[in-house]
């Protein structure tokens, strides 16, 4: 048979895969298809809208001039900026490891069979799902120098009246303070989950082996849930410099600025000083910046699995 009769003979039978394939392919693009256009909608295009806002002086009302690089550095001499950098640095530092520690150390004591355990694992969720708003009001309340709970306890044990959000000193440590308990439970849950994963006859055979809980903990429970922990590490990064809600709800940035965080100043120079020209770039320095630490967390995360 000649070649020219093979091709002849083969190719209906490939039309029939084509034709599924295609079909596929249009099937999945009609579920994948809504959910794109918003992604881009609703993402994407803002974000090229707000790069190219940038590089004006524009108040929201009016188009703007082009100022090119002018926003960039102006940034490069602006206190607040810094100010704000600093405060959501310090929010960083402080609650990414305790949130990771504490979590895992929650975690594995709620992987117990104890009487009312479903009871106590609520308990750590309720404060992630509850309202940042009504979390916000209830520790203003509670954290407030003249009327709070919290200095009303100092005062009955005898301890000095503390200034707390009043106070430019101690301010951001109580909203880091706040922020770690409403987020804690996030990270209980996923450890928890990643716990109970692990397989049972690896925790029968270190018992057998006769290791203790310290030893389990450490050379068990630690490198098994090591991806979760990655994932909780960005998730916090992006949690954290996200930080708004509960700044717009309890300080307002005060006193002194000692509480404004990167987006609340980006907030504030958008919609109260009718600066969104420079407060675009002011996110656009926070987008980058956020991109860089998780590069360079999942970077150092991959080198470690590597060598171990």
């Amino acid at each position: 048979m000649s070649t020219t009769a093979l091709s002849a003979s083969a190719a209906p039978r490939r039309r029939p895969k084509d034709r599924r394939k295609l079909g596929d392919n249009i099937a999945g693009w009609s579920f994948a298809g809504p959910a794109t256009l918003v992604i881009l909608g609703f993402s994407l295009v803002p974000m090229a809208w707000a790069l190219a806002l940038s590089f004006t002086d524009s108040d929201l009302m009016t188009a703007g001039r082009n100022v090119g690089l002018d926003n960039y550095r102006a940034l490069l001499e602006d206190p607040v900026f810094f100010q704000a950098l600093r405060n959501t640095g310090l929010l960083l530092v402080l609650y990414i490891p305790t949130s990771l520690i504490a979590g895992l150390l929650v975690a594995v004591l709620l992987n117990r069979k104890v009487r009312g355990i479903g009871f106590y694992r609520t308990c750590f969720l309720v404060p992630y799902i509850v309202s940042a708003t009504a979390t916000g009001l209830l520790m203003g309340f509670i954290f407030d120098r003249d009327f709070g709970l919290a200095n009303g306890l100092l005062a009955k044990l005898g301890l000095p009246i503390q200034g707390l959000l009043s106070s430019p000193s101690q301010a951001m440590l109580v909203l880091t303070l706040i922020f770690f308990w409403t987020r804690f439970g996030f990270s209980v849950v996923i450890y928890l989950a990643a716990i109970q994963e692990i397989s049972k006859e690896v925790m029968e055979a270190a018992s057998i082996d006769g290791a203790g809980r310290w030893s389990t903990f450490r050379h068990i429970i630690v490198p098994s849930v090591r991806p979760m922990t990655v994932f909780l590490a960005v998730w916090g990064v992006i949690d954290a410099l996200q930080f708004f809600d509960l700044v717009m709800t309890t300080t307002k940035g005060g006193p002194a600025n000692a509480t404004v965080t990167i987006v609340y100043y980006v907030w504030q120079l958008a919609f109260t000083y009718s600066t969104a020209g420079y407060g675009a770039a002011v996110a656009y320095v926070l987008f980058a910046g956020t991109l860089l630490l998780i590069v360079a967390g999942l970077l150092v995360a991959r080198r470690r699995a590597a060598t171990t």
